[in-house]
This record gives C-alpha cells, sequence and structure tokens, in this order.
C-alpha cells in the first residue's frame, strides 16, 4: 500500500523576486548598538540628544544618524519617552506603562499593557487625543468608581489608525465622515475640495491628515469611494477596511506562487512515502474552496489505524520569502458570507496546496493506532505524497451515516468502506471525550443566502451532525500528537492554549444557571467535567444555545503561545494547531517544526527561537481576533440589512440579557439579536433585582426573567449601528419609529 521513491526530495524553486518590507519580517543584521539605557542610567537624569551623543560616543556624522534610528526604534517600543523639552527619558522613572488603546463605544476606552497587567481605564477626556489601536504610554492617575486602574496619557507612541471608512455627511457646508467602527468615538473633518467626487451619504475611505489632540478633531481626505450604502457586498468592504484586513496581496507573493505551476513537479515528489494508492477522501462543507486535510481509516488488531493527512505548506512557503511575509501579516485566512481573504494567494490555497481529488499533492501525514477504548496508543509524522480519492461534503456522508442502504452520491457509495471504519473510531473517540470531560457546543451554524443581485435572502441554522463529529476528532487528535511530538523533541512552537475561567467571570456564571436550577461546585477548583456536566445536561431544551453562549463567554478567549498551559475546554494538557497550514499561520510553523525533526534537526537549529515564538504568537493571536470582529460586524450589518423591510412583522424570541433599560432577545431560529427597552414592556416601573437576572415591575409584580420566552414585535432597525429593536407583542400597536439610516443614537442605552 506505500511505497517509497529512490531519491531525495528536492527544494522548491526560490522566486526572483525580492521580498515585500513588512513590519513583521526579521531584519538584517546590524551594527552592535550604543549603550543608550546605560548611559541614561548613569545619568540619573533626562539627556538632550546631543549629551546623550557626547556620553554613547557617538561622534561622528554615520554614528549619529545610527543613534537617531535606534532612539526612534525605542520610542516605538516604549522603551525610553521624550519629555516635552526633548530630553530622553527611562521609562521606569517615570513609572509609565506602555500598551494599546481599545476603544468603547461609549467614549471611554482602555489601554491594554504590553506586560498583560491589568487594562488602565482612559476617560473620555483623554480618549480626544488618541484613536483605537494608537499605543501610548500612560500614568496611573488613580482608580474609577469600580476600583479599576485609571490613566492619563503621556506620550503617544504610535498612530494604529492611518484609514478610516464611513459614511460622508456635511452640516452647514463643513463636511466630515463618522467612522463606521464604534470603536473610533473621532469624527474625521474633510476640508472644502478634497472630498473628490464623494457625494453626502456614500460610504467613504479617508487617509488621515492630521492625528486627533487634546484641542482638535483629525483631519483627512477621501481617497476613495466605495460606494452606496446600501450596495450588495458593502457591509464586507466597509468590514475589510474598517479593521485593515489586508485585501491584495503583493505582486512578488502572487508570482512566486505561480512559478510553481499547477501541478505537484517530479522533483517535488520524490523521496516522500507515497499514500496515491490509499483511500484518503476530504470531508468538508459545500461551499468549501479549499481543502486542508484528508483522512483515511482500517481497522487493526485491537482498533483502529487512522492517517490525517495535511496539505504541506511548508514546502512552498519558506521562511522570510515573499510568500511567508505576507501569510505572516495576514495571520489567518477570513471568510465572510460572500468573500474570503486567502491567508495564501489563490494559486496556492486552491490549487497546490488544496488537496483536491484525483490529483497529486504533497502532504505532511500523522498516522496513529487508536485503541477500542480511543486511546491513541503511538504515532508518527512522515512527509507524503496523495491523490485524493473524492471531495465528500458533511451533508452527504451524514446521510449515508445515518442510512447508508439509501441513495447516495457515487462518490459516497464508492468510499462507504473508509467511512464506516472512519464512524467506528469517531465512536471510540468520542467516548474518550466524554470521560475527559471536553466541552461539546454544538449550537447549529448560521449560513446566509444571497440572491442573484448578490442581497441576502435568508438565514438558515444548520446543525451540527456525526460527519461534523468525526472530522473534529479526527483532527483534534492529529493537533495532540502534533504537540506532543514538538514537546518531546523540545523544538520551540506555538500551542493553542485556553486557561480556566477567571473567578469573577465564573462567580456571574453560578448566579445565571442557579436561575435554571443548576449549581456548580464550590469546594473544589472548576474542571472541564462540570461545564460538559452542565451542557449535557440541556441537551434539548430550548434554553440550550443561550447556556452554550454564556458558558463560552464565561471563558477566556483561546490563543497562541510558546509556553504550554494546557487546553482546559478541550480537557487537553497539551494541544497545537497542526490541520489548516492553508488559512492559519500557527499551523504553518508547526509544519516548520515537525520538518526540521524529520529531516534530522534540533531545537539548537530551529530556525525560530522561544523569544521570536513569543513575537508570533501576539502577533497571529492579534490577527485571529481582528478577523473574528471584522466577521461579526459584517454579519451584524447582514442581520440588519434583513430585518430593515420587516418592521412590524413579530417573532418568537429568546431572552438572552437582562439590563437596567430593558431585554436582550435573539429571534429563534435566526440568531438575530435585539432590544426590547423597559418602556416597551408595560405601564410599570421595572427594575433589575440583585440577581441581575430578572426585571421586576414595582405594581404589577410582572418578571422577566433569562430565558422567557416572548413573542415580539419589530419596530426599528439602524443598520450603522447594528441595532434592532423590538416590543413585546401584546403591547398596544404603535407607529413604527420613522428614523432614516442615516440616524445615530449614540449612548441610548
Amino acid at each position: 500500500m506505500k511505497r517509497k521513491t529512490k531519491t531525495k526530495k528536492a527544494s522548491p524553486a526560490k522566486s526572483r523576486n525580492p521580498a515585500r518590507s513588512r513590519p513583521t519580517a526579521r531584519p538584517p543584521a546590524a551594527d552592535a548598538k550604543f549603550a543608550v539605557e546605560p548611559a541614561l542610567t548613569q545619568a540619573g537624569r533626562p539627556l538632550l540628544f546631543d549629551e546623550l551623543a557626547v556620553r554613547v560616543g557617538a561622534t561622528t556624522a554615520p554614528k549619529r544618524k545610527r543613534l537617531q534610528a535606534q532612539l526612534d526604534a525605542s520610542l516605538h517600543a516604549g522603551e525610553i519617552v521624550r519629555n516635552r523639552r526633548d530630553e530622553y527619558c527611562l521609562r521606569e522613572f517615570l513609572t509609565l506603562t506602555v500598551g494599546t488603546v481599545s476603544g468603547h463605544r461609549d467614549g471611554h476606552g482602555f489601554v491594554h499593557p504590553d506586560d498583560r497587567s491589568p487594562p488602565i481605564i482612559l476617560s473620555y477626556r483623554q480618549m480626544r487625543e488618541v484613536m483605537h489601536g494608537d499605543r501610548v504610554a500612560v500614568r496611573l492617575s488613580g482608580t474609577d468608581h469600580r476600583g479599576r486602574p485609571e490613566g492619563s496619557i503621556v506620550k503617544v507612541l504610535e498612530r494604529g489608525t492611518t484609514e478610516i471608512v464611513g459614511r460622508l455627511y456635511e452640516e452647514s457646508g463643513i463636511s466630515f465622515v463618522i467612522p463606521d467602527n464604534p470603536r473610533i468615538g473621532h469624527r474625521v473633518l474633510v476640508p472644502r475640495g478634497r472630498i473628490g467626487d464623494a457625494r453626502p451619504g456614500q460610504v467613504v475611505l479617508v487617509t488621515i491628515d492630521e492625528q486627533p489632540s487634546k484641542t482638535a478633531q483629525p483631519l483627512g481626505h477621501v481617497v476613495r469611494v466605495l460606494g452606496e450604502h446600501t450596495a450588495p457586498g458593502m457591509e464586507t468592504d466597509i468590514a475589510i477596511h474598517s479593521h485593515g484586513l489586508p485585501f491584495e496581496f503583493p505582486a512578488e507573493a502572487v508570482a512566486q506562487a505561480e512559478a510553481y505551476g499547477s501541478a505537484v513537479s517530479v522533483a517535488a515528489k520524490r523521496g516522500r512515502e507515497d499514500l496515491r494508492d490509499v483511500g484518503l477522501v476530504t470531508i468538508d462543507g459545500e461551499d468549501a474552496r479549499d481543502f486542508d486535510d484528508a483522512v483515511w481509516c482500517e481497522p487493526v488488531r485491537g482498533g483502529w489505524r487512522l492517517i490525517v493527512a495535511i496539505a504541506d505548506v511548508a514546502s512552498y512557503v519558506s521562511p522570510h520569502s515573499p510568500l511567508d511575509q505576507e501569510a505572516q501579516h495576514r495571520g489567518t485566512s477570513v471568510y465572510f458570507p460572500n468573500r474570503v481573504l486567502p491567508m495564501l494567494p489563490e494559486a496556492l490555497s486552491n490549487g497546490l496546496c488544496s488537496l483536491n481529488p484525483k490529483v497529486d499533492r504533497l502532504c505532511l501525514c500523522c498516522e496513529m493506532r487508536v485503541n477500542a477504548q480511543g486511546k491513541i496508543t503511538r504515532s508518527r509524522f512522515f512527509e507524503g505524497l496523495m491523490n485524493s480519492k473524492a471531495r465528500l461534503t458533511y451533508t452527504k456522508v451524514a446521510a449515508w451515516l445515518a442510512n447508508p442502504n439509501a441513495a447516495h452520491d457515487a462518490d459516497v457509495i464508492a468510499n462507504g468502506a473508509t467511512l464506516r471504519n472512519l464512524h467506528d473510531l469517531f465512536r471510540a473517540l468520542h467516548a474518550a471525550r466524554l470521560r475527559r470531560g471536553a466541552l461539546e457546543f454544538d449550537a447549529p451554524e448560521l449560513k446566509v443566502r444571497f440572491d442573484a443581485e448578490g442581497r441576502i435572502a435568508a438565514f438558515v441554522e444548520q446543525p451540527r451532525n456525526d460527519a461534523h463529529r468525526l472530522i473534529e476528532e479526527c483532527m483534534i487528535s492529529a493537533n495532540v500528537e502534533a504537540a506532543k511530538f514538538l514537546r518531546k523533541h523540545r523544538i520551540p512552537t506555538l500551542y493553542r492554549v485556553h486557561g480556566q475561567p477567571e473567578e469573577d467571570r465564573l462567580e456571574k456564571l453560578r448566579e445565571f444557571l442557579r436561575g435554571f436550577a443548576i449549581e456548580l461546585p464550590r469546594d473544589r477548583d472548576l474542571e472541564p467535567q462540570d461545564l460538559n456536566a452542565v451542557l449535557q445536561r440541556i441537551v434539548g431544551n430550548e434554553e440550550a444555545h443561550l447556556i452554550q453562549t454564556v458558558v463560552i463567554r464565561s471563558m477566556p478567549q483561546a490563543s497562541y503561545q510558546p509556553e504550554n498551559i494546557g487546553h482546559f475546554g478541550l480537557a487537553l494538557a497539551e494541544y497545537a494547531h497542526f490541520t489548516s497550514p492553508i488559512r492559519r499561520y500557527p499551523d504553518l510553523l508547526v509544519h516548520r517544526g515537525i520538518r526540521h525533526v524529520l529531516r534530522g534537526g534540533n531545537a539548537s537549529t530551529f530556525e525560530y527561537g522561544p523569544a521570536r515564538m513569543v513575537e508570533l504568537g501576539q502577533q497571529t493571536s492579534f490577527t485571529e481576533r481582528r478577523a473574528d470582529e471584522a466577521t461579526r460586524d459584517a454579519m451584524s450589518w447582514l442581520k440588519c440589512e434583513y430585518m430593515q423591510d420587516k418592521i412590524g412583522e413579530e417573532f418568537d424570541a429568546l431572552v438572552t440579557g437582562v439590563v437596567d433599560f430593558g431585554l436582550f432577545v435573539q429571534a429563534k431560529g435566526l440568531q438575530i439579536d435585539g432590544l426590547v427597552h423597559v418602556s416597551s414592556l408595560g405601564a410599570d416601573y421595572f427594575s433589575r433585582d440583585k440577581s441581575g437576572y430578572r426585571l421586576v415591575g414595582a405594581r404589577s409584580g410582572r418578571v422577566f426573567r433569562l430565558g422567557d420566552h416572548l413573542r415580539v414585535r419589530l419596530i426599528n432597525v439602524i443598520i450603522d449601528e447594528r441595532k434592532i429593536d423590538f416590543e413585546l407583542a401584546e403591547a398596544r400597536s404603535a407607529p413604527p419609529m420613522v428614523r432614516g439610516p442615516w440616524a445615530r443614537r449614540r449612548g441610548r442605552r
């Protein structure tokens, strides 16, 4: 079934195009640095440039130029600070904290320190001179009314926003743009004559010419008109520009990808384990275009032999190449409902690196032996050559698993033996998952359907089935083995880590679950099994999706880092992302580590050290969050657009949040959220009780609680703010509020 070819694999051809400069690329070697910090420490006071130059020996023009460049880099990193007299100071003498600004839609903001200490509050007044994404040095100035640290800005180190997207307005002859991103609270003024061909009401892209200050709003000029507010696809264009997503590949990266051609070369196939006779298949969604992974399974004595074959992206994307710099810059592919921004150019993402059916492809494989109890008893990694036997879909595979004797697609029938083996293996792996207490979230995925003109036609909930779960278990198994392999060989890598819930969030979760008569243990540390028991208990309940959502929100966000702290949600001691190198940069780094060992390398000769992995972990975690926020914004826009012509219609809804000003509800089957304002609850004074999960009428005693099922009527939609308003359907019908899509109601909640 397997055979090895004779000669060693040749290295892939290199592009003739030089690498495009990126902030994340490794800089070339430089001359030794000047001892700036020791000089400032010895001086014991701030120093002007000329004084500092003398102390560090920068006496010639070239040396002074080098010193200035070094100082600029240190200022950018926040290692030193320049005061109002242009003197250079050590940060620790000024007790400053350096971090990144995160704006809030209500006008205030936070500084997230580089050292991961608790966020620092910035008041509305402090936020006047900065924008979301700026890097600043702040001095602690006290605490707010909730006991949180509050700061004042000492220095803006780096501007994180150089362009914004939003709607153009004109009032009293003054043109301005209101950013679509609610985290940016400034209006960007556009001087007369700098709006180009844009008309008020259109969505435009503006370059910032003058950043905000304590006394002035930012100034900019229109560089592109994205189109009319209601144009199809506008939600995606806005999300891309609002979050600064790279959407065009540099010519060097495209040229390098296309230089590999459309088929695997004979030279690239040499020296690999030949799996072309193995019945590997891909199983993905109907709308998938890039296929990272293929699977195959056969029964063996005492269990199964499983092969997970992953596209060998590392054979085409070498470190520091134009392709690598762009992939690192993007960090991840971004999947919008109607558009994809791939991490790699199409020649690779949908071509040579995609495990398309009936064509030869390079792969990096994990072969595992799994016993009858679902435990992996041994595994190995190897470089392979495969030829996928079929491109199968979750829907078709699930239908076959449910009833193999019914009429099915020819490819499904032809690979029935493999599917049967995989399903038997899945049951063992899933049983092992339940025993270790991993969390199971089976909420349906929301899919968007568009009409022929590209406008939204419907939202459709797509439930998970055994085909989804089967592939998930195979991928988790391979990811675990990858993490173990790299730990065993002491290769620096990025683990996918997920910490335990923080105590304050855990307490809120306990209070929430108590409203459903569910108790969490208090006499010991929380374990994944405890939360999984909650999720298993609510299977089939109407409130299941709500409770799953609240449990997810109670936990910290998973991230990438070289320090392994385990994965709480999966109840695993070690875990790394190995199975999607086409669309995730951390997976590509894991592949590079494994290939390095397979080719005889060790930790001392590996391309990446621990310090570099720390940087890449922070960067890739950021690009993941950025992609999530952008796709969430686009989906929120589409939900508002879908509801815009349904004013007055009624919906069954579930109460998903209780606040002082009303109830947040979700329309069933649509996963569309909105607010029922307290004024729409009836002629009474309603207040939230001490549990925080109920609104109680002072006169009537009527209670609205989390998880209640209500019939609601849609009364208002504001697309710009992604806000939807409902009222109780039992309430006396009133004319819907008439507001143009330009209406702004900041602070209404």
